[in-house]
């Protein structure tokens, strides 16, 4: 009698979604900044594909918090680096722990520590694109009930290996 209640499949179905079709966008000091709420994978999908929208010569940065070092270079070949991103995809999502910078100019697109998807521009031409991709826009993003402190990602040697080798391929120096 304890459990007589039945909780409606869909209720279920949603609490366990991943929030791979949410993002929001806003304008700060003319800046259009926009944020990406996703699953894990799907955030590091949608930077290899976005990135594809980049010029054919960008900058990139790889920040690894478990080894404390960053990577830096500047005018990398755009498919060189879309295949580097794609390489890292699956040390990516099963560690993070990792920054992931793709930048022009006018452009950055922006993987954090946590694998939220973060886009500045000039314009606001990463919206149409999010939209093109199936992503719903909302007003804001709902808060995460969870984090994980800077000093919490330990471990995951592979993913650690996988950055340095990713660093060697692209030339990137280390700062």
């Amino acid at each position: 009698m304890l459990f007589r209640h039945h909780t409606p499949a869909e209720q279920i179905a949603e609490r366990f979604r991943a929030d791979d079709g949410l993002f929001s966008a806003d304008v700060e000091d003319g800046l259009h900044v926009v944020r990406v709420a996703a699953g894990m994978e799907r955030s590091v999908d949608l930077l290899h594909a976005l990135a594809e929208h980049l010029p054919p010569v960008v900058d990139c940065s790889i920040e690894c918090i478990r080894s404390a070092r960053r990577f830096v270079g500047e005018g990398l070949s755009l498919p060189e680096v879309r295949e580097a991103i794609g390489r890292l995809k699956v040390p990516l999502v099963a560690s993070g722990g990792v920054e992931l910078a793709v930048f022009t100019p006018d452009d950055q697109l922006v993987l954090n520590p946590m694998l939220d998807l973060w886009l500045y521009s000039r314009t606001d031409r990463w919206v149409y694109l999010l939209v093109g991709e199936g992503l719903e826009q909302v007003e804001q993003i709902p808060a995460r009930s969870w984090r994980v402190a800077r000093d919490e990602f330990t471990g995951a040697p592979e993913l650690v290996s996988a950055i340095e080798k990713t660093a060697e391929r692209l030339t990137l120096r280390l700062l």
